[in-house]
């Protein structure tokens, strides 16, 4: 299991990313640009995940990873059970996100 506490301290650990209101959820941004949602209702998490990390973590624990279920799942958002997923998988899927999201360093 994942607390917010948690998800937003390893969420707020990246380079430049922010903690922003996003409708009734709770984003974390960089750039301006969502890596991660928060929605503390129904104690989920929503990530950017590309085609092959959602196909990944979805067929592996389709019951705690699972596509939006719309054109937002189609472009890799992804819905985390944080009352089920273990913290090294999450933090995994959340650097993945942020990765996906963040500019690319200039070498």
């Amino acid at each position: 299991m994942v607390s917010f506490e948690d998800f937003r301290k390893a969420a707020l650990s990246f380079e430049n990313a922010v903690e922003e209101p996003h409708f009734e959820k709770t984003s974390f941004r960089v750039n301006k640009k969502i890596f991660a949602t928060f929605d503390e209702k129904n104690n989920r998490a929503v990530l950017k995940l590309n085609e092959i990390d959602q196909s990944v973590f979805c067929a592996s624990s389709e019951m705690i990873f699972y596509p939006i279920p719309n054109k937002w799942g189609k472009q890799g958002w992804t819905i985390v059970e944080l009352s089920k997923v273990r913290p090294e998988m999450f933090e995994d899927a959340l650097k993945l996100s942020y990765q996906n999201v963040a500019p690319k360093k200039k070498k």
